[in-house]
């Protein structure tokens, strides 16, 4: 049984994403002719790493030696990203650094069989010690690799564009993020007498990737990302209560408008001195309302991860032999995007190069396909999805969620409250966990209601839910109209590797779920 987590990124945590310098760096030049086709292709030109003194010859004999030893395919993944931390606490600048990252890595399949390399140092005879390690997994004749590379990105013809920026991160001087975090402290502070302390920080990352492999694809993407968080502690009685939100996405400074930094300190001054009037949940089996928004993570850990192809490849998902057959009401789909323009989850190609789609996984309650990587798509005899992702050149890819999140549905938000006479409803999750192969989930729920003869009545903290994924989203009777794409820095962990994601819902209404509370 393997677990898993999904967690929001708070302040004084690491962010491991990239934020870019321009809006892509893929391009051709001249035009050639792919093996066995007569039609003309455009020839890749490396602009982004050439600074670096990668060039097609360098490509193409570390993936010879990669190829030496008859593997089925081979890719090289070359990455770098400048981050910049800053936060405050009580007011003064607490923590501020920079982390910079260069390395490749060299991946060598062979069957379903992984070998993996990597270096820090982009020489030829480093990258070639990388990618003989990684051929040591197969044992047969040389296979050949790419005398060419090619700018084409699976069968797309045109290189997607999500998140173009304006201006690059990398000329957003100290200077210029120092005010906004001062405001922000001193907001905070203003907005209610009882915040007696404060933190807040920005983090942002620019960088780019770099695809190669041994079908004569080659793919560079630039890649931006940056948050604002915000947490707060409040007193009131000798009471004391921490709460916080933050925001998230591929943008650039221009994210921080004045009116979403308020939402941000509004947010987090109201979820943490809501709970001075929180009393706990009651226990038990109860109807649950699920708020639109971050309770997407119902989606994802108790539902995504097991509809991740690896899992069912390896018969531990519960859904291993579930395709085509109803899951879920009719009503209700489920969505695996990887195309939302500037947000977190979203990535114009994969880390294998493919281009990233947006993929239903549920449609009309039926289980109709899995996220999938190079390898599982060929075990499955598919395309794949353009999930394949990794955290850093260290790892090899493996299929991942995106921005996961469910289609809006025929139900009313005030019909779903209404509709319960004794339940919670939950508004805000910090985190959550899951067992993939049964599918037994628990999720903390910061923030929620009382739901008393179809009313939101008293507020209630500190809630666990817990429950089996399947059979949730088979007790899912209401989805509202009011589909939230969920904001916040979410970061995904699987196998030691973590992601960012973003995450959405619609208002829905499971009907029973086991609530840890208090007896009554």
């Amino acid at each position: 049984m393997q677990r898993r987590s999904l967690l929001q990124i708070g302040a004084g945590t690491s962010i491991g994403a990239l934020f870019g310098c321009t809006p892509r760096v893929q391009a051709n030049m001249a035009q050639t002719h792919a093996p066995g086709s007569t039609s003309p292709k455009p020839q890749a030109t490396i602009r982004y790493f050439s600074k670096f003194g990668i060039d097609d010859k360098l490509l193409r004999e570390t993936l010879a030696t990669a190829m030496a030893k008859g593997a089925d395919r081979a890719d090289v993944f070359i990455q770098h990203r400048v981050s910049h931390t800053m936060a405050l606490e009580d007011g003064e600048v607490n923590r501020a650094y920079a982390w910079v990252e260069l390395g490749a890595g060299v991946r060598v399949v062979k069957g379903d069989q992984t070998g993996y390399g990597y270096t820090e140092d982009l020489t030829l005879e480093s990258l070639k010690n990388a990618a003989a390690t990684a051929a040591a997994i197969a044992d047969g004749p040389s296979r050949e690799s790419p005398t060419i590379f090619r700018a084409d990105p699976g069968s797309h013809p045109a290189f997607p564009t999500r998140y173009e920026l304006k201006r690059s991160w990398e000329d957003v001087k100290p200077e210029e993020k120092l005010p906004l975090l001062v405001s922000v402290n001193e907001r905070t502070m203003a907005a209610d007498p009882r915040i007696k302390k404060v933190s807040t920080g920005m983090a942002d990352e620019f960088g780019a990737v770099l695809i190669a492999d041994s079908e004569g694809r080659l793919v560079e993407d630039v890649q931006p990302m940056t948050q604002l968080w915000l947490s707060c502690t409040a007193e009131q009685n000798g009471q004391r209560e921490t709460n916080g939100y933050n925001v998230a996405g591929r943008e650039d400074f221009e994210f921080y408008t004045a009116d979403r930094v308020a939402r941000v300190i509004k947010e987090a001054v109201d979820r943490t001195t809501i709970l001075f009037e929180a009393i706990p949940a009651p226990a038990g089996e109860l109807p649950v309302v699920m708020a639109a928004g971050s309770s997407g993570i119902l989606l994802h850990e108790a539902i995504g991860h097991g509809m991740e192809a690896d899992f069912n490849r390896k018969n531990v998902s519960i859904y291993a032999d579930k395709i085509g057959k109803p899951i879920a009401n009719k009503f209700v789909h489920i969505v695996d995007d990887g195309t939302i323009e500037r947000a977190r989850g979203a990535i114009n190609v994969d880390d294998e190069g493919n281009v990233a789609e947006k993929t239903m996984l549920v449609e009309g309650g039926v289980l109709t396909t899995y996220l999938h990587d190079e390898i599982s798509a060929k075990h499955y005899g598919v395309k794949p999805t353009g999930s394949g992702r990794r955290e850093s050149y260290k790892h090899a890819p493996m299929p991942r969620m995106r921005a996961t999140y469910m289609l809006p549905g025929p139900h009313k938000k005030d019909e779903i409250i209404a509709s319960v006479k004794k339940g919670i409803y939950c508004s805000n999750f910090s985190n959550g966990q899951v067992k993939i192969g049964a599918g037994d989930f628990t999720f903390y729920v910061k923030n929620g209601y009382l739901i008393e003869d179809g009313k939101l009545t008293r507020p209630i903290k500190d809630v666990n839910i817990i429950g089996n994924g399947p059979k949730v989203l088979e007790k899912i009777d209401m989805v509202s109209d009011d589909l939230v794409i969920d904001e916040g820095g979410w970061t995904c962990g699987k196998d030691g590797q973590s992601v960012p994601v973003s995450q959405g819902m619609p208002t829905v209404r499971v009907s029973s779920i086991t609530v840890g509370g208090r007896k009554s």
